[in-house]
């Protein structure tokens, strides 16, 4: 049984604490904010479903209770590094939602950390941890489709947000990109199992200074090729399409896919389902964690150290493409 805290008490932290509460091997104990008032209220909504014994206005007091084993960071991406790292500095295991700081050098410093103090650290992408996700993975590595010639994958949403949203912050560290486009991004990854060897983007930038709309175009070797765009000014479907010399497999809503259809060349399609329930959504990381940390790892083997700062890496190279750079980045 893990014991676990909480920093940061928003939208997030809800759907953690729900993730875990479906799980009999980690409980939450106690939550942080820098508003005393934000963490109560956060607390008591959570008390049908946890046993939260300890409320902090500081992420100090929180990573001092020596009762907290682990810790889920769920403040914005411009706290992730800083959160992080007094985490680690005090021993807790860490799941930090994606992404996992701004940049590769601060993620390369904090997974070195890690590694010295002997703590888990893991970026908290969900959807590498799904069932439909780990079967799609399988039926790729059996070839159904043949040969993986490309991928094609989007995640647009239109929510019509204020200026003061922290998607459209450049103090926040927002931009689509951080926030959407690390989805379709870690799609290819998984795909092509690997980054990318060429990478041209554009990106439609807010009057707020970061990305609202980005595309993203990336070759790997032997004429892969992955076509890649997030935003939150327009409207799209939210689906991946992987294209092979024998046929495809598309995947709606790819990000928390629960299921996906193969398409043979001649047959009729296949369709796959592995549903899950909303309150469902982060178990299946939260689980892998405990399973790591119980085996005596220091990472995932699924969502690796390196794997995670290629992806960061290149993230750093389409940004530097666009000119955006966030407050505190060299």
């Amino acid at each position: 049984m893990l014991n676990w805290g909480v920093i940061g008490c928003g939208n997030i932290a809800n759907t953690f604490a729900d993730g875990l509460a479906c799980l009999d091997s980690g409980k939450l104990i106690a939550c942080a904010s820098n508003s005393m008032q934000r963490a109560h209220v956060w607390a008591e909504n959570q008390k049908f479903q946890h046993d939260i014994r300890s409320v902090y206005s500081s992420y100090e007091a929180l990573v001092n209770d020596s009762d907290v084993q682990a810790i889920y960071v769920a403040n914005t991406h411009n706290f992730h590094y800083q959160s992080i790292k007094l985490c680690l500095q005090n021993y807790k295991h860490v799941l930090c939602e994606k992404p996992i700081t701004l940049n590769a050098q601060q993620a390369a410093e904090l997974y070195a950390l890690a590694r010295e103090n002997k703590c888990f650290l893991m970026e908290a992408v969900w959807t590498r941890f799904l069932p439909a996700i780990r079967m799609l993975q399988k039926n790729l590595s059996d070839n159904v489709i043949g040969d993986i010639l490309s991928v094609r994958a989007d995640f647009c949403i239109n929510p019509k947000l204020a200026e003061s949203h922290r998607l459209r912050s450049k103090k926040l560290a927002g931009g689509a990109l951080l926030d959407l486009g690390i989805y379709p991004i870690t799609f290819s990854s998984l795909v092509f199992d690997g980054p990318p060897e060429k990478i041209q983007s554009s990106a439609i930038m807010d009057t707020t200074g970061v990305d609202a709309r980005s595309f993203y175009l990336f070759e790997y070797s032997d004429g892969r090729i992955a076509s890649l765009s997030s935003g939150y000014t327009q409207v799209a479907p939210c689906e991946a399409l992987i294209s092979g010399s024998e046929g495809y497999i598309r995947v709606p809503q790819f990000f928390a896919a629960q299921g996906f259809s193969v398409h043979i060349q001649g047959q009729e399609p296949q369709t796959y389902s592995y549903p899950f329930s909303d309150n469902e959504n982060f178990s299946f990381e939260i689980q892998h964690m405990h399973d790591c940390i119980q085996q005596g790892l220091l990472q995932s083997p699924i969502m690796t150290h390196d794997e995670s700062l290629q992806i960061m890496q290149t993230m750093d190279l389409l940004r530097n493409q666009w000119g955006l750079k966030y407050e505190g980045e060299q």
